[in-house]
């Protein structure tokens, strides 16, 4: 690449994305028309690998190491997939759960793209006010796991454990009193005329090009696409929920931003709901050649403690097939392309990411803008380079 200053490479830094930034040409104060290279994330092992040699069952940890700030998302499209090959149907309760926690997640993601991206930008009081209330999302994250992000929670034939006493009291009280936060930060943004001027008209994107890079999530609905997997093919309760799908108009960081936003809304209108009509009952699949035994019986059975020896070192038999599963992630369309031979390990698991098409599209977004707005840009395509390069 030539021009008349010269050419030179510049990191960008981005805080949801640690130790880890695209090469972006810099020609002078703005943008080349050149490719930017992805692929420069040293701390992430590589996740499709062990996939393929572990059990199905054993393998679902990975998946929260992908997007590492959507955590259940990941694990919900992977036990959805595991569930399709064995034709199996969680419990009403499960989920429910599975429902509740989601949005949970879709809170927690938003709120690091929201705040971040005005980080970036140069507004830093929302990433505070925010990860407070983050905080103490993570804490409903460790009462049903015991962890507070890679929490391995939802698994095939269900969850991990039903809801403790009490918590879903505490998730009442704390959707209650979030939407005032949300208030807070758009009260601080929304009409900024430092924000509106950093977002406005900036990575433009239209809906045509949106659908030709292959763009899901926020970054195709911004573009004006009514394009939601949770309405469109519905999965676990969602076809028992009511909410709307925000969409925008010109395609730009504004817009996105504007969505993001009302996806928060919409995701407390989702887990009052799920708090509403929570049913009683089981919270994993009846079928003992899935299910582990309960933690009970084992300390009392010792055909229990070898059922649970078995299923947790051998796996489970998974019938001959194929099958993609995909969910409405916080970032787009996480898919899970799974394939199985007959036996416990599966024979092909090929992930879907979001963000690996979202950042493909930085070129077409970034071009004749100043190279402070590719920050601005970066930040609204809301990339994890853990699922980018997994």
């Amino acid at each position: 690449m030539n021009g008349d200053r010269g050419t030179k490479c510049c990191l960008v830094p981005y805080p949801a994305s640690p130790f880890d930034s695209p090469e972006v040409p810099d020609n002078g104060s703005r943008m080349w028309n050149g490719p930017s290279s992805m692929g420069v994330l040293l701390c992430s092992p590589p996740r499709k690998q062990p996939t393929g040699s572990l059990p199905l069952g054993m393998a679902l940890p990975y998946f929260d190491r992908l997007d590492y700030v959507s955590m259940m998302c990941n694990e919900q499209a992977y036990s959805l997939a595991v569930e399709k090959l064995l034709n199996i149907q969680p419990p009403p309760r499960a989920q429910w759960i599975r429902v509740l926690f989601g949005e949970i997640t879709r809170l927690l993601n938003h709120i690091m793209a929201v705040t971040t991206h005005a980080l970036d930008i140069g507004a830093m009081t929302p990433f505070f006010w925010m990860f407070e209330e983050r905080e103490k999302m993570f804490e409903f994250y460790e009462r049903v796991s015991g962890a507070r992000m890679h929490a391995a929670y939802v698994r095939p034939g269900g969850v991990h454990q039903d809801l403790p006493l009490g918590l879903m009291d505490d998730i009442y009280e704390f959707s209650k009193n979030f939407s005032l936060r949300i208030d807070e930060v758009e009260e601080m943004l929304t009409n900024n005329r430092i924000w509106r001027n950093r977002t406005i008209d900036i990575g433009v994107i239209t809906a045509e090009d949106a659908l030709n890079y292959g763009f899901s999530g926020v970054m195709l609905r911004g573009s004006g696409i009514q394009w939601d997997l949770r309405k469109t093919q519905p999965y676990d309760a969602y076809d028992q929920v009511e909410f709307d799908v925000p969409i925008g108009s010109r395609g730009d960081c504004y817009d996105r931003y504007l969505c993001r936003v009302e996806e928060m809304r919409q995701s407390l209108r989702i887990i009052s709901q799920c708090l509403n009509k929570m049913p009683p009952g089981e919270i994993k699949v009846d079928d003992a050649k899935v299910s582990p035994p309960k933690r009970a019986e084992m300390k009392t059975s010792m055909e229990s403690l070898i059922h649970h020896f078995k299923l947790y070192t051998e796996g489970y038999q998974v019938p001959p097939g194929a099958t993609y599963t995909a969910i409405e992630a916080p970032k787009g369309e996480f898919g899970v392309y799974l394939v199985s031979d007959g036996s416990s390990r599966p024979y092909r698991c090929k992930i879907k990411a979001p963000g690996f098409a979202h950042l493909a599209g930085l070129d077409k977004m970034s071009k004749g803008h100043m190279l402070a707005d590719v920050v601005a840009i970066i930040g609204t395509q809301d990339i994890v380079f853990g699922e980018v390069d997994r």
